[in-house]
């Protein structure tokens, strides 16, 4: 199973992440910050990864951060245990276009050689008219998905528009969502 539990303690967060890439969706998020459980959650069912994410902290900024950190872990963990175990290969790629009512986001992803070889860079472009949607700062969301593509070694590009602030973000997590799970899938006719 391409799965993976990983576990960070800072002098400022209590990080615990697992993960099994070829789940259903199954989830069990508990962040402090309730809108991230929320697209934490969303970004589970619509990859069709079980996730588990128990983080504690200071500060929202330290919780998203460091929640991003071992998450990426997680994800080329449980990648680099399909390519040294079974001699599986991934698609690689994979991207999504995703309505949500007035809002659309676009995500396209490159998950590299697997086993931590490839190489991370982000691309984020969405702008959010307001600071805080529900108990989380939007600026955060940027810094979330830089944190998670660098420790993934992923290439990450996202754009979103949209009216609705929440709706916008939404649509961002199940875009990276959808496109990680087309990325992640194993392909046969890899060599």
């Amino acid at each position: 199973m391409r799965t993976a539990r990983l576990k960070r303690r800072t002098n400022e967060t209590a990080i615990g992440v697992e993960l099994n890439l070829d789940g259903t969706g199954t989830n069990d998020i508990s962040t402090t910050i309730k809108f991230f459980d929320h697209m934490l959650a969303t970004f589970a069912r619509h990859g069709f990864f079980d996730v588990v994410v128990k983080a504690e902290g200071d500060l929202s900024h330290h919780v998203m951060e460091d929640t991003g950190i071992v998450l990426g872990e997680a994800f080329k963990k449980a990648l680099g245990k399909a390519e040294s175990e079974d001699g599986e290969k991934t698609v690689r790629f994979g991207s999504a276009l995703v309505p949500m009512d007035e809002s659309i986001a676009q995500c396209a992803v490159d998950t590299g050689s697997i086993g931590g070889v490839g190489r991370s860079y982000v691309v984020f472009d969405a702008d959010f008219d307001k600071e805080r949607v529900e108990d989380m700062s939007t600026e955060n969301v940027a810094h979330f998905i830089n944190s998670f593509a660098t420790h993934a070694s992923f290439t990450i590009h996202v754009s979103a528009k949209g009216e609705n602030e929440h709706h916008k973000i939404e649509a961002i997590f199940k875009a990276l969502a959808v496109a990680l799970n087309r990325a992640t899938r194993i392909e046969e006719r890899q060599r």
